[in-house]
């Protein structure tokens, strides 16, 4: 049985985010007590489900005390982290850590890059995505990070076209060209999803694609490539916690010939290894 606690955005959207720290553990006990079991903030699939399968099958012969809990958000697992009620997470990319560093003064640090989740464009309206209609509407993240990805990945599609150079600072001003008239839903990256029946198209993260029961790599009208990819997904410490054994051991194990397997047996090329 997962040892996990889920943790909903419920928490968020009551407007207590302070409730939601408080959920995660004891204080700062979680990082600051090397002796303890590792405490891991992670999204549920595939994160949470990749840190249970080391924890289940790796981290005893380790010597690896590992506990992992589960969020629905991006914010809670970052500010848990910096806050010390739990001593890394695994959820999220270098473009998107560095973002939230700059945006919230956190002091995060990636320990492990781990896997890639492609970020894909998936529609119940169309079978392909020449396919989609004049005017349709695509829902998209509304975190800046992921919003810019979610453009680059219709722009590498053909679907627009946006200014040179805007990379991951790309939002929909940046659109030069738009040949289908495409009108653009910011959501919540969780809530893309559950949006499919409401837009023409949406794009979502690959963690929530495979939490919808969507598979990346037969479902997506278009994916990411994995070639030269900077959305690798990261197990993050707070800064001065590199060298916490514990951290060592799991960055260790999540970059093992076992975990790579897992990930390619599980996932079927939806996940994909990066090391």
């Amino acid at each position: 049985m997962r040892n996990t606690a889920k943790i909903t955005t419920a928490v968020l959207a009551a407007g207590a985010l302070t409730l939601g720290l408080s959920a995660c553990g004891s204080d700062k006990d979680a990082a600051s007590d090397t002796s303890g079991p590792l405490v891991v903030a992670a999204t549920p699939v595939p994160h949470a489900e990749i840190l249970t399968y080391v924890k289940d099958n790796l981290a005893k012969k380790e010597g690896l005390d590992l506990e992992v809990k589960e969020f629905t958000d991006y914010v809670t697992p970052n500010t848990a982290t910096e806050d010390g009620s739990v001593g890394a997470n695994y959820f999220q990319t270098e473009p998107y850590l560095e973002d939230f560093n700059k945006k919230n003064g956190t002091h995060l640090k990636s320990v492990a890059s781990v896997h890639l989740e492609p970020l894909g464009l998936y529609s119940n309206k169309a079978d392909k995505a020449e396919d989609l209609k004049n005017g349709a509407t695509v829902a998209v993240p509304n975190d800046s990070v992921t919003e810019a990805r979610a453009l680059q990945l219709l722009a590498a599609n053909g679907l627009i076209t946006l200014k040179d150079g805007v990379g991951t600072a790309a939002t929909t001003a940046d659109i030069t060209k738009n040949p289908k008239n495409l009108k653009f839903k910011e959501l919540e990256a969780a809530q893309t999803p559950r949006s499919l029946n409401d837009v023409d198209a949406a794009v979502i993260n690959g963690n929530y694609a495979l939490e919808a029961d969507l598979k990346p790599a037969d479902d997506a009208l278009v994916l990411e490539s994995a070639e030269n990819n900077p959305n690798v997904n990261l197990l993050v410490v707070k800064e001065g916690q590199e060298d916490d054994p514990r951290v060592k051991k799991l960055a260790k194990l999540l970059t093992s010939p076992e975990v790579k397997k897992f990930i390619e047996d599980k996932y079927a090329g939806s996940v994909i290894p990066s090391f």
